[in-house]
């Protein structure tokens, strides 16, 4: 450390000294001096389509307000309350604040500092035997200032880091609104789904308990045996037991989404009560191509702004390995009253640079540029891992919303043979013409098939869904991150309170 002070070094050396501090920092100014990797974003290969047999020209994927697509006003209203009270989002939100402060806070690093100080005393001599008492006041006030020289880019790799972290913070609130408005719609499709099964099972156990009512009729005439009514009315039983199960899954799910919605979890049962249909995606859905993911996927565009922070800190790291100079300077005042201070009072000043070279740390300033460099290197292969995994969730999606519309269609078709044969042996049962046997195996069956048609209508709108959300589908339009959720008052100086 070099300190130079005006009053005692020689005139010549400290304009000697001026002349080279200024030049240095003229020199680093202009020059801009960085040490440290500068970042460039990765290169990927990605496939051109997202299925080899795919011959179809691609076409951009349609992610505006995706759920609007589903034709539903109940969901939409929901999405949109997510947006606006969920608490994930508020604390990203928070985040995204926390992250520009500290982005503010790097920058006040290339800028001097300046503090002032004042100081009062009143002393008091005893008498001596020659001397008597005597009392003085000395008031004594000043300023300093001093400013570290960014020569090597220390403060501005920082700033570099800070700025990336904070657009990393903005795509983590894009993220969470991503799966925030995927999950709204999909727990919102699951309740629909036990809301229609419910349903399903109150009718097939009314029909069956019809059949109940019907074999006893036939036993008093003779056609049907007990076993025949015991069987009868153990399987409507059967179907009666799913209806508390169904309802159960149902009321979780009311809940989830009331929760998303930032709400108690019983607010939505009034809305949500009201029956509608599983929402029905449209018939077809765009893809684009793999590359599109890279700039609509916001956890992609967080990682690689991630990635782009690391590098970053290696310049902070390994600017500390090189010399650093900071200008230092203060002015004092003194006097015996405050009317002295200024006029009669003594003043003095001091103004120098002080150099700081690291000679020997024991190899701690290496290792911190090692660790850098590692830390860097994890976020590359995240980066990489996230594309990876975003590509493994389009190409699941497009074969699970492919495959689920093509069971759809069967199991449409299936249900429809079923009721139609229901009819035909339920009047054949009743002339007698036809065992009670084939009657109830028919129930069942079409109880099941229609059980299975409604989950997989459901599955088609949640892996519509899900396609949406791994093409990274989200909400467009701005979010307002700049408000504190808390107020403070009485921030200043005020007396503590005991609580």
């Amino acid at each position: 450390m070099l300190t130079i002070d005006r009053e005692t070094s020689p005139k010549s050396d400290i304009s000697s000294l001026y002349r080279r501090v200024s030049l240095l920092l003229v020199t680093s100014m202009l020059t801009g001096c960085v040490v440290g990797p500068d970042y460039e974003k990765p290169s990927l290969s990605m496939p051109a389509k997202w299925s080899s047999k795919d011959k179809s020209p691609a076409k951009a994927p349609q992610l505006h307000e995706w759920w609007r697509r589903l034709d539903d006003p109940v969901l939409d209203d929901l999405v949109a309350r997510a947006v606006q009270d969920n608490l994930d989002v508020a604390v990203a939100k928070a985040k995204i604040r926390e992250a520009r402060a500290t982005t503010r806070e790097q920058v006040g690093g290339l800028f001097p500092t300046v503090s002032s100080s004042a100081s009062a005393t009143r002393s008091k001599t005893a008498a001596s035997t020659d001397q008597s008492a005597s009392t003085s006041s000395q008031f004594q006030a000043g300023f300093d200032s001093s400013w570290e020289l960014d020569l090597f880019g220390k403060n501005r790799r920082g700033i570099e880091a800070a700025r990336f972290g904070e657009q990393a913070t903005e795509e983590a609130l894009q993220d969470t609104l991503v799966t925030l408005i995927g999950d709204v719609a999909a727990y919102y499709v699951q309740a629909r789904e036990y809301q229609e099964l419910v349903d399903l099972a109150e009718r097939s156990s009314r029909s069956q308990r019809q059949t109940v009512q019907l074999t006893k009729k036939l036993l008093n005439e003779g056609y049907a045996t007990m076993g025949d009514v015991t069987k009868a009315e153990a399987q409507a039983a059967y179907t009666e037991a799913d209806i508390p199960s169904y309802k159960i899954s149902y009321a979780h799910y009311v809940h989830r989404v009331s929760v998303l919605t930032g709400q108690p979890p019983s607010a939505l049962d009034a809305v949500l009560g009201k029956k509608r249909k599983i929402p029905s995606p449209p018939a077809s859905t765009s893809t684009g191509i793999p590359a599109d993911i890279l700039v609509n996927r916001p956890d992609i565009r967080e990682a690689e702004r991630e990635l782009a922070q690391y590098t970053a800190r290696i310049g902070q790291a390994q600017a500390n390995r090189y010399p650093s100079i900071s200008l230092s300077g203060s002015i004092d005042t003194s006097g015996g009253s405050l009317s002295d201070i200024g006029r009669k009072s003594t003043i003095g000043w001091s103004i120098g640079p002080s150099i700081n070279i690291p000679l020997f740390q024991g190899g701690k300033l290496q290792a911190a540029v090692d660790v850098a460099k590692a830390q860097r290197d994890q976020y590359y292969f995240a980066y990489q891992s996230a594309v990876l995994s975003a590509m493994e969730d389009v190409q699941n999606a497009i074969v699970a919303v492919n495959q689920s519309r093509i069971r759809q269609s069967r199991l449409a078709v299936s249900a429809q043979r079923y009721r139609h044969t229901l009819q035909v042996s339920t009047e054949l049962n009743k002339t007698g013409d036809s065992d009670l046997f084939s009657l109830l195996d028919t129930e069942r069956s079409l109880y099941s098939v229609e059980e299975d048609l409604i989950e997989t209508r459901s599955d088609v709108a949640t892996y519509y869904i899900s396609l949406n959300k791994a093409l990274g589908g989200g909400w467009s339009r701005e979010i307002d991150s700049s408000k504190p959720a808390i107020t403070d008052v009485r921030e200043g100086p005020h007396l503590a309170s005991a609580k």
